[in-house]
């Protein structure tokens, strides 16, 4: 894939500028301010099955100032862009919050917020990333740091050269921006990295130095990966050719994640061209790991009828339609079970450790 050029400060600032020139315009014209925006939904996304990932559609909505439906969404997408210029003019970044809390205020001579929840202005900036091709990255708006990674990396983050297998059983922090110049791989001699859903497994695996024997970076984002988690693993595929094995609960969400780590997800389909993964590998755990590892029945968590029809709609998206993911969906339906990570403990406290990876990995026991 090819790799996308970072924009500077200045490109990013006239770019924002450019939101404000179409109000000028239209003001002068007479005209009624519009913006096309995207559209970011499942109807607006093709899979791409040269490529392997999921890119946006052509499908765009108007957001125009005259129209009583659109014009506080309209107001919100200036107030946003507008903040988004401060960071680039003084060079800082700031977070999410920040910015709904830069951007709020009852407008003159109302009872009426700008914005009411942070629901309301996260999604402005989803907007604007699609809308101008700008990354959020490139906006300088940086996310919460969930993610965590320990191993054979240093990196150089803000002038600090930091040994990720130095960093005890806790790990490194992951940043939200882990682009190039915020953060730079120094050295990295690990054959493979281990990309975790859970805190839980993560810290099982850092404290056994399951990484150590098995020569890994384990990298965790506790639950759905943010974009930094994603963005590194797949900088540390392309530029260190590094397997990425997803090790995910046996349910359909952790089908999900899988899929959002290998294909891009639908709502953020424009960035898919440079964080999704298509040589990811699912490691587990798979529906048909239960029987192989004996584990009991009663360890299984019954499916409810949220996912029984999350199931099935995943066994209808196009990215799942190898029969070897029909098999391993169709297995969970026929089960009427759902397996944690965590039901290895029934095992014993270190199974994940010294059985169930060790023998995945022996056995190259992966679904593409």
């Amino acid at each position: 894939m090819v790799t996308r050029v970072q924009k500077t400060n200045r490109e990013v600032a006239e770019t924002l500028e450019g939101l404000a020139d179409v109000v000028i315009k239209a003001a002068k014209k007479g005209e009624d301010p519009t913006i096309e925006i995207p559209v970011r939904a499942l109807s607006n996304v093709e899979f791409n099955q040269r490529k392997r990932i999921i890119e946006m559609g052509d499908s765009t909505t108007e957001r125009s100032f005259f129209n009583l439906g659109m014009a506080k969404k309209f107001m919100q997408t200036m107030l946003v862009a507008d903040a988004m210029k401060v960071l680039q003019q003084d060079d800082i970044s700031s977070s999410l919050r920040e910015i709904y809390y830069r951007t709020k205020h009852t407008i003159t001579d109302s009872s009426e917020n700008t914005f009411d929840d942070q629901d309301e202005s996260d999604p402005i900036i989803e907007d604007l990333e699609v809308t101008l091709s700008l990354l959020r990255e490139e906006l300088h708006v940086r996310a919460d740091e969930r993610g965590t990674m320990v191993g054979p990396l240093t990196i150089v983050e803000g002038g600090d050269v930091i040994d990720c297998s130095k960093q005890g059983k806790a790990g490194k922090t992951v940043p939200s921006i882990v682009e190039p110049g915020e953060v730079d791989i120094k050295k990295c001699s690990a054959d493979f990295v281990l990309l975790i859903e859970k805190g839980t497994q993560f810290n099982r695996l850092s404290e056994d130095k399951f990484w150590r024997k098995h020569n890994c970076i384990l990298l965790t984002g506790n639950g759905q990966p943010p974009r930094g988690v994603r963005r590194l693993a797949r900088r540390l595929h392309d530029e260190y050719k590094l397997q990425i094995l997803v090790l995910v609960d046996n349910d359909p969400w952790g089908y999900y994640i899988y899929s959002v780590i290998k294909q891009g997800s639908i709502n953020l389909a424009f960035e898919s061209q440079r964080m999704a993964i298509p040589d990811a590998k699912f490691i587990g755990l798979s529906s048909f790991d239960p029987e192989k590892h004996s584990l009991p029945r009663n360890v299984g968590i019954k499916l409810n009828p949220n996912d029984i029809r999350r199931a099935k709609e995943l066994k209808n998206y196009k990215w799942f339609q190898k029969k070897e993911w029909q098999r391993e969906i169709n297995k969970m339906l026929d089960s009427e079970l759902k397996y944690e990570l965590d039901a290895l403990a029934n095992k014993d406290f270190r199974y994940l450790t010294t059985d169930y990876l060790p023998r995945k990995l022996k056995e190259k026991d992966w679904l593409d």
